[in-house]
């Protein structure tokens, strides 16, 4: 199927502590995102397309110098794959989109609708309830992410537009993430980030000239620390947590973005902070500690025959 060496990992049930660390990196360095296209001289589906287009050479060659170059992949993988990129394409321009026709605390509150939308599909797949300490962890996170976005998120007829294209982007991250796991039943981490952003390019090609937008930058700066930082860095730790851990770990470490982005905010607009912010933090942070050390389900997260597969 693939020359591609075959990693034999832990069961999902007793994930690698690396996993978890790469998770919570990876979501530190995606927060970075926002700022960068904010500070790009290109329009937001343009700085998703430089995004891409900068970063698949580097993740190409660290691949081949990997030896990890997939050959005679079956035909439901390479669409696997296809359909991720586009996922993952969709996702970036309506989320960039959305940034600007709507409020930044709902572009972020909707944006992150994963957080609730993976653990729903995992919890699917297993066919079983979340256990107790699952749901616990779940409740806070939830709460937590309320307070954080309760006090500057506001419902109105003008944020509309916005609000819905955010939404959207979160349905098409979970796709993505649903698609990039499948992929990594079978694949290392690094070609299937590879060839799932190869894929998007080409679509975010096309609609750049659609939304008549400047596609050549002026300053190539804020474009590059996009592609290393989101792209190959954020995302790469990400498609590499996926293999490991349960949608429920992944679902709310996403969380943690909203966390760095304010406290990016912070320190480079001057955004202030209250008390009740570093409540919600710190919820969250709670559950992410209490999913972490809980026991797991004892079902497991995958439909009956299937196991084998996502142990990979």
């Amino acid at each position: 199927m693939t020359d591609a060496p075959r990693i034999s990992l832990p069961s999902r049930s007793r994930p690698p502590a690396a996993a978890f660390v790469a998770v919570l990196a990876g979501n530190v360095a995606l927060a970075f995102g926002p700022w960068f296209v904010r500070m790009a001289d290109v329009g937001p589906v343009a700085s998703a397309f430089w995004r891409l287009t900068l970063a698949a050479p580097l993740l190409a060659i660290a691949m081949v110098a990997m030896k990890q170059t997939p050959r005679k992949l079956p035909g439901v993988l390479w669409l696997t794959l296809l359909l991720s990129g586009l996922f993952f394409a969709g996702d970036l321009a309506s989320w960039h989109l959305g940034i600007l026709k709507t409020k930044l605390a709902n572009a972020t509150l909707f944006g992150n609708a994963t957080s609730l939308m993976f653990p729903i599909y995992g919890f699917l797949l297993a066919r079983a309830w979340p256990n107790r300490w699952q749901v616990a962890a779940l409740l806070l996170a939830a709460v937590g992410a309320g307070l954080m976005f309760g006090q500057s998120y506001e419902l109105s007829p003008e944020n509309l537009v916005g609000d819905l294209l955010c939404a959207l982007a979160g349905l098409l991250y979970t796709l993505y993430f649903i698609a990039m796991m499948r992929a990594r039943d079978t694949m290392p981490p690094l070609p299937a980030l590879t060839l799932s952003t190869l894929a998007g390019i080409l679509p975010l090609a096309i609609a750049v000239p659609l939304f008549g937008e400047t596609f050549l930058p002026q300053d190539w700066g804020p474009l590059i620390a996009l592609a290393l930082a989101s792209q190959v860095l954020g995302q790469g730790l990400m498609i590499y947590a996926l293999g490991h851990l349960e949608p429920i770990v992944v679902g709310i470490a996403l969380l943690s973005q909203p966390l760095v982005a304010g406290a990016i905010g912070w320190l480079a607009y001057g955004e202030t902070l209250g008390p009740i912010d570093f409540a919600g933090a710190a919820m969250v942070a709670a559950a992410l500690v209490l999913v972490r050390r809980g026991p797991r389900a004892p079902a497991q997260l995958a439909p009956p025959g299937a196991a084998s597969r996502l142990g990979e």
